[in-house]
Parts: C-alpha cells; sequence; structure tokens
C-alpha cells in the first residue's frame, strides 16, 4: 500500500517498521515532526527530553539496554548532543541506536548555516542520506540494521526541503524486534583511557570494513547517461539533479561516509569530467581531491544557501530564469495577542541593553520593537549577561536583562543561572514562561505539566528552582505592563541575581473568546502602532484594527492616551 508522506514521516514510519521501541527528542525545526508522528504509534515510547543531550543520552541507555532507540533534532541540536555522540562511537552500541539530524540550508529557521557530515566525520559516525520520502522510510530500517552489524549509531541526516516535501511511500508491516538481554561490559561501556584506546582501534576498523562492504549495502547507485559529465551528489540534491543536468551521468551515495572510493574510482574512469554537487561544505568534493582524482564542486555551487533545479541549471550554463517581478516583503511578526510583546516593548520603553536568546522572542531584533541585541544559541543569555557585568560594571548590569523562554530555560539555561549566583553576579534575568515551547509548534516541557501524549506529567515549579539556585525571584503577568515596569525597576537595582518570571499563555494556547478591539475616534498619533501588532493597521484616516486578526488582548487599549480604543474582554 501506497501512501503521501512528508520526509519526517515516513521517517517515523520507518522507525515504526525498524521495531524501534523508544524515541526521545528535542524539538527543532525541521526535524519536529519526526518525534510527534512517532508518539502516535502505541509500540513506541515517546518522550520529549529538556534539551538533546539528555535525549541522547536517554536513547543511548535504551540501546545499551537492547532496545531499538532513536533521537532526534536539528543540526544546531547536534552540537548540544556532541558530548555522548562522540564517546558512543567509540563504545558501540547493542540495540540499534540512530540520530536524525535535520540540516538547515538557506537558515530558514535556524541561526547559522551547519554541515551535520563535518561532527559525522570527526566523530568517525556513519552517515545514511535519503534522497525522498520513500527513501526516508528504507534508509530508516537499514540505519537500525547497520547499526547493528557494525556495532555504532548512526546519523540519518535530512535537510529542510527533505524533511518538508511529500511524496510515495510504500508502507509494510512493523517487524517484532526482541529487546536484546543486557550484559555487563565494563570494557566496551566504561570509556576510561584503557578502555578507550582499545575501542579507537576498533573503530577505525569498524570505518574500513564498511567501506569494503559498502558495494554490497544497496544504498550507493550509479546511472550512466552522457560521458561528457558525472555527477556526485547525495541526498535531495539528487532530484535536483535529475532535473537540472537529464544527460550527466550520476553516483548517488545513499552511504556518504564513509566514502565507497572504489565506487568513485570506478565511476570517475568512466567519465570525462568529475564534478561534486553538495549543499554547504565541500566535504565528499575533499575527499575526492585528496584520492588524486580531479574533480570539481564548489565552484560552481558555493557553500551558502539551499541548492534546486535552476540554481544548478544556471552554474552548468544553462538558461537564466526569466526575472519576476519584487514581491513585497513578509517579515515574520509576533502573534496577535502574543504576551512576548508586551514584555519588550516594557524593556524597549526603559532603554534597556537585551540579551536575547533563541525563541519566538528573537522577533523583537526587529522593528517596531527592535529591543533584542543578542541571539546566539540556547541557554546563552544568561552567561552573555554575566560577561557584559564583568567587563563594563555594576551600572551596565542595572541597565541589562537576560531573556530567555521558559523551554530554553530548562534546555540550557539552569546552569547559567547556577553560574550567575555562583559567580556573585548581579544581574536580572526574565523567563518568557508562555506555558509551552512555542517556536516548534507547541511542544510540552518538563515546566508545562504535560508529556508528549497531552497526558498530566510532573511539572517543573521555575520559581521553586530559581530560588533553590539562589535566585530572588518574582513572578508577573506580563500583560499589566505598568506593573512589569515597575517590577523590573526594582529587581534592576537589586544586588545579586533576580529572576523575573513573565506569566502568561501563548496566545494560540488561550482558548478565551474575546471581543476584538475597536477604534473610536482615532487622532492617527501612532502610539499603538508601537506594539507592532499585525491586527492594527494605519491608514491616512487613522488606525483601524483588523477584528479578523484581534485577539482581544487589550494591549492597545493601555496604549492610547486619548481613549480612542476600547475592548470588550472575554465572551460568554
Amino acid at each position: 500500500m501506497k501512501k503521501l508522506m512528508l520526509g519526517n514521516e515516513a521517517i517515523a514510519r520507518g522507525a515504526y517498521e525498524a521495531g524501534v521501541r523508544f524515541v526521545s527528542s528535542y524539538p527543532g525545526t525541521p526535524s519536529t515532526e519526526i518525534t510527534e508522528f512517532c508518539s502516535t504509534y502505541p509500540e513506541m515510547l515517546c518522550e520529549w527530553a529538556p534539551n538533546e543531550k539528555v535525549a541522547v543520552e536517554t536513547a543511548f541507555g535504551a540501546s545499551m539496554a537492547g532496545a531499538r532507540a532513536m533521537s532526534c533534532m536539528k543540526h544546531v541540536g547536534l552540537n548540544v548532543a556532541a558530548d555522548p555522540l562522540y564517546t558512543a562511537a567509540y563504545t558501540g552500541v547493542n540495540g540499534g541506536l540512530v540520530l536524525f539530524v535535520a540540516d538547515d540550508p538557506f537558515m530558514h529557521s535556524s541561526q547559522n548555516e551547519q554541515d551535520t557530515r563535518m561532527i559525522a566525520r570527526a566523530a568517525h559516525v556513519p552517515v545514511l542520506e535519503p534522497a525522498d520520502s520513500q527513501e526516508c522510510k528504507d534508509f530508516t530500517r537499514k540505519a537500525f540494521e547497520l547499526s547493528e552489524k557494525y556495532d555504532t549509531p548512526f546519523i540519518l541526516r535530512l535537510t529542510t526541503r527533505l524533511a518538508h516535501q511529500r511524496s510515495p511511500v510504500e508502507v509494510a508491516e512493523r517487524v517484532d524486534v526482541p529487546v536484546k538481554p543486557y550484559e555487563k561490559n565494563v570494557m566496551k561501556y566504561v570509556m576510561m583511557p584503557g578502555m578507550a584506546r582499545k575501542r579507537h582501534v576498533y573503530v577505525e576498523e569498524r570505518e574500513a570494513r564498511m567501506e569494503q562492504d559498502a558495494a554490497s549495502l544497496g544504498l550507493n547507485r550509479v546511472k550512466m547517461r552522457g560521458k561528457a559529465l558525472g555527477v556526485v551528489c547525495a541526498g535531495v540534491v539528487y532530484q535536483f539533479v535529475r532535473e537540472a543536468l537529464p544527460e550527466a551521468s550520476v553516483l548517488k551515495l545513499g552511504l556518504s561516509y564513509p566514502l565507497d572510493r572504489q565506487a568513485v574510482r570506478d565511476f570517475a574512469a568512466q567519465v570525462d569530467k568529475l564534478v561534486v554537487i553538495e549543499e554547504l561544505e565541500g566535504i565528499l568534493e575533499q575527499e575526492i581531491a585528496a584520492m588524486g582524482i580531479p574533480v570539481e564542486g564548489k565552484k560552481y555551487t558555493g557553500r551558502q544557501g539551499e541548492l534546486s533545479v535552476q540554481r544548478i541549471r544556471e552554474a552548468f550554463g544553462g538558461e537564466k530564469a526569466p526575472q519576476e517581478p519584487a514581491l513585497p516583503a513578509r517579515p515574520p511578526v509576533l502573534c496577535p495577542g502574543c504576551p512576548h510583546r508586551a514584555t519588550f516593548h516594557v524593556l524597549k520603553k526603559l532603554k534597556l541593553h537585551v540579551f536575547g536568546d533563541i525563541g519566538c522572542y528573537t522577533l523583537c531584533a526587529l522593528p517596531p520593537v527592535d529591543s533584542l541585541e543578542s541571539a546566539l544559541c540556547m541557554g546563552a543569555s544568561i552567561g552573555m549577561t554575566v560577561g557584559a557585568e564583568k567587563a563594563q560594571g555594576r551600572d551596565f548590569a542595572r541597565h541589562s536583562v537576560a531573556v530567555l523562554g521558559d523551554s530554553t530555560f530548562v534546555h540550557s539555561g539552569i546552569t547559567g543561572l547556577v553560574n550567575a549566583v555562583y559567580d556573585r553576579s548581579n544581574i536580572t534575568v526574565v523567563i518568557l514562561d508562555n506555558r509551552i515551547t512555542g517556536m516548534t509548534g507547541h511542544q510540552q516541557n518538563p515546566a508545562t505539566g504535560f508529556d508528549i501524549y497531552n497526558q498530566p506529567a510532573p511539572q517543573l515549579n521555575l520559581e521553586k528552582l530559581c530560588e533553590s539556585i539562589g535566585a530572588h525571584v518574582v513572578v508577573q503577568n506580563p500583560m499589566e505592563m505598568d506593573r512589569l515596569e515597575a517590577v523590573l525597576k526594582e529587581e534592576l537595582n537589586r544586588d545579586g541575581v533576580s529572576v523575573v518570571i513573565a506569566r502568561y499563555p501563548c496566545a494560540l494556547l488561550d482558548k478565551r473568546r474575546r471581543t476584538p478591539a475597536k477604534v473610536l475616534g482615532c487622532r492617527n498619533c501612532g502610539a499603538c502602532m508601537r506594539l507592532g501588532c499585525p491586527a492594527i493597521e494605519r491608514t491616512d484616516k487613522g488606525v483601524t484594527i483588523n477584528a479578523a486578526l484581534c485577539n482581544g488582548c487589550g494591549l492597545c487599549v493601555g496604549m492610547c492616551a486619548f481613549g480612542a480604543i476600547t475592548c470588550g474582554g472575554d465572551q460568554q
């Protein structure tokens, strides 16, 4: 039976068919849907972990105890998971262990362009790269088989385009893979120096064995057409190459690391010119060049952004696409009724230096709110604020805050807060507690009180946690902007570490029916426009409010000094 599936959905189906028993992940676009789809299969126990490091460690524990296990993340999440991954490559596995990592060329929803293959090579972890949804499913099944055969974790690498495209998938039944017996094996799983030295030798032997076996694994394939041009590629790029260069012969690598060198040599001998077409870094090109084979690649496509059929066609002398008229830019904005809008309006009003973090609120670096000044990585805002105080002094800290969301705080902010208290810092931290992991589509986290199945779960008490670390804590509703301003002024002048928990639910979670705001007798002063609410529209005759967009939160009412905006509040 065939079904039309997202790449991410097909991976979940492949995991189900492969007999996977446990999935631990942290949401990150474009990988999030894999775990969400996995949770629809009762045979697989799923969880949202606090961060990717914990997720991989937990999945590794399940693997070590004999179950097939997996963890899903985006490319920057692999940085967080790198610590256990590098050593898991030495220890090997018991039940199959696969990491599904989604890269994001062109940074559709990420802070950098990062190539997972570079980390995989450094960690000596094999990489599979599917090219469509069918291969997403098939390669997932294969990855678990190979993980157990070669005693190693595997990475299945996706990109945004592959994760979110749809194509037909032939589904099959689940294979019931028994949980393997657990056996104590100190030499294999305890990586003290004496054991690790032996396991490092094993890793190199394993890679050599995989390269020798590559031809028999059925993951790489050659499609010979003309002799003039031969293209080596992997993943979704294969689909682009096939359409853009129909006369070219192609070596499609499903197993991109370790590289099947003999296959490359054989293919190169059959074509006049060899080119590697790959997104982001020129990893395959460099490796083939190191073999002494004349090859080109990045001179045509560069190292930035997504590839496409048209981009490849033009790079190799094809006709350029007709110039399309420029469309108006539509930058992303916070939703109407978002509590972050209130918080950042107050932060801007107070003219504070705002050390930001990763979340919906990162948008507050843009006009008209434009108060956030940094966004480095998950949880970095606290450490950066501490560092800024050390560099600029106490007076600078009185005019600065660290801002991060509840999920981000649990992910990577807790240790930063521990350090701030331990380091005797004088900083103010604002935790934007909107009761959900909002930026990736409303996933639960330890502070929400629910698990991945939306069942009640033990709820992390943020205020007690922060108090136990040694911070002074105030909980404040950010929609009460005057009160929030007063609280911030007080806390900014407090010695030591202060935490303000700005608690109000995400506008998309708040199901109360409210009457949209109305404008009567607008004087066109524009004060309400400073909120940056998409429901507020300005015309030559004054401001109007789009009732179809308005959440009825009432923030604009308080912005109008002339009382021209009214809001009826909750409906019955």
